[in-house]
């Protein structure tokens, strides 16, 4: 295990740096209000340990045990069919993708994805109905096409998935949920 790994911070209340968002997380966590959340600020700044450390608060040490997979995604278009590979991270909780790494068909992928994961019965919490979370990094990087569906989708589906952005700059996917800034 990487020194790193060894020594992140795995639950909100053990944050050194960014209290302030881990209070405001740990408040949704306790209020079983999780809305869609952006987090953005530059690279090693914490983002990743504080949407770990909120998914841990949520579902549990669950969320750790991950596997790496390829998906080929089949996307049928008007016009033509499409196929697609993409890599992701996932737990029994959560799915972890960069749709950007599929260049300019980021935004079929946006839609397929979403409605793939929410199509399924979602996850039980404690006898609560619960919800499926989706990560999605780099959304700035996504084309505006793509930002215009994936805001168009997380409101179709914001019942039964809850979306977490991650980027380095603020683009438009700031206006379809709540920010962190993580710098």
């Amino acid at each position: 295990m990487l020194w790193i790994d060894k020594h992140r911070p795995r639950k909100l209340d053990k944050l050194i740096v960014h209290t302030d968002i881990g209070d405001n997380l740990k408040k949704l966590v306790a209020n079983s209000d999780c809305p869609h959340t952006l987090f953005y600020g530059p690279p090693g700044a914490g983002k990743k340990t504080l949407i770990i450390a909120l998914l841990r608060e949520i579902f549990g040490p669950g969320v750790e045990k991950v596997r790496v997979e390829t998906h080929p995604w089949k996307i049928k278009l008007p016009s033509s069919n499409i196929e697609v590979e993409l890599t992701t991270v996932s737990s029994n909780y959560h799915v972890e993708m960069n749709p950007s790494d599929v260049g300019n068909r980021d935004r079929h992928i946006v839609q397929e994805v979403i409605k793939d994961m929410c199509k399924n019965r979602p996850l039980e919490l404690k006898g609560q109905r619960g919800y499926k979370v989706l990560i999605l990094n780099e959304v700035d990087r996504l084309t505006k096409e793509a930002q215009h569906s994936l805001r168009r989708t997380m409101e179709k589906y914001s019942a039964t998935c809850r979306l977490i952005l991650c980027c380095s700059n603020v683009s438009k996917a700031r206006s379809c949920c709540g920010a962190s800034n993580v710098s």
